[in-house]
């Protein structure tokens, strides 16, 4: 199973959103799940996950499963050299044991060019990232995702509930 998440923020209050997918091209989630966050930290540049982890770990609270598979709207490590991001201490909270795939829209500075995957025709690339499986396999399972858009639509589905819940 694949947990794609996202969080949609208004002020010091959040909405973390998850969706189960069975497969990676599946077309509708198995399971949705939404949290409402009372408090969540300030945006610090550069510190992201401070703001972002805790609510993505209430949601896997909430599912009460393990998923195969997370995966974010960001980055699993960023730069070069690679440095830990909001992926990769997700994949270590999780003692390493589920794969973790970043799916992220903006670029970041030094972001490695394998890292860019373009869907659905778009010139503007995704940057994928990834710990517990090679960029390569990451990017061809995203690839593989349901949609003809550059953001699969699993990928836009749990956005928008994050949002639409905000």
């Amino acid at each position: 199973m694949i947990l794609a998440v996202d969080v949609a923020y208004a002020g010091v209050t959040a909405v973390a959103a998850g969706v189960l997918l069975k497969d990676w091209d599946a077309t509708m989630p198995t399971r949705e799940v939404v949290v409402q966050i009372p408090h969540v930290e300030e945006y610090v540049s550069g510190e992201f996950f401070r703001r972002e982890l805790p609510c993505i770990e209430t949601v896997l609270r909430e599912l009460g499963e393990t998923p195969d598979c997370v995966v974010v709207d960001g980055y699993v490590t960023l730069g070069d050299p690679p440095r830990d991001g909001l992926g990769a201490l997700l994949w270590n909270k999780l003692g390493r044991t589920v794969v973790v795939v970043g799916v992220a829209k903006s670029r970041y500075i030094g972001a490695s060019e394998n890292s860019a995957l373009r869907r659905g025709g778009s010139n503007r690339p995704l940057f994928i990232t990834a710990a517990g499986m090679t960029i390569d396999e990451a990017k061809q399972r995203v690839l593989s995702m349901a949609g003809k858009h550059r953001l699969p639509d699993m990928l836009k589905y749990v956005d928008g509930l994050a949002r639409r819940a905000a």
